[in-house]
């Protein structure tokens, strides 16, 4: 009985390690994107810069998250998850890849992500506000720095 439970934990231990080698340590539950770095503004800039409508910005978050928390008032609303959000986003701006949107999310990690996305499919004008609503490793976020925000 010893035998086999060491084969077996073995063989589990030889699986999990292909599947880190095969991914090159990426964790399994994103796609596979290679790093764009993008550039990054401050929810401070972030709201200056919407507000006078330099930047489209967008929140990207889930409608319980915006029900939660608010959304920076000068954001628009669209959820990452859409099948359609490429096609929603370029409604937005009109058609053109060439407008300067920012993306915010909670903490900053769901919008790193999609603006590597965005930029992978043509955008070349998409920023990062890596603070997030919460806050991250980044700064304070929106909430905290006591930003506008719009409910409902």
């Amino acid at each position: 009985m010893d035998r086999r439970r060491v084969l077996i934990g073995g063989g589990a231990v030889a699986l999990v390690g292909a599947i880190f080698a095969a991914t090159e340590g990426r964790n399994l539950y994103y796609t596979a994107l290679s790093e764009t770095v993008s550039e990054q503004i401050d929810v401070a800039t972030a709201h200056e810069l919407a507000t006078r409508g330099e930047i489209l910005l967008v929140d990207i978050r889930r409608p319980d998250e915006w029900a939660a928390t608010g959304s920076p008032a000068s954001a628009r609303r669209l959820d990452m998850r859409r099948d359609d959000f490429t096609q929603a986003l370029l409604e937005l701006t009109e058609g053109a890849r060439d407008v300067p949107i920012a993306l915010i999310c909670m903490r900053g990690v769901r919008s790193s992500r999609l603006t590597n996305r965005l930029t992978e499919a043509g955008f070349t004008q998409v920023i990062d506000v890596p603070e997030g609503m919460l806050g991250s490793g980044a700064g304070p976020g929106w909430i905290n720095e006591g930003l506008p925000i719009t409910r409902g």
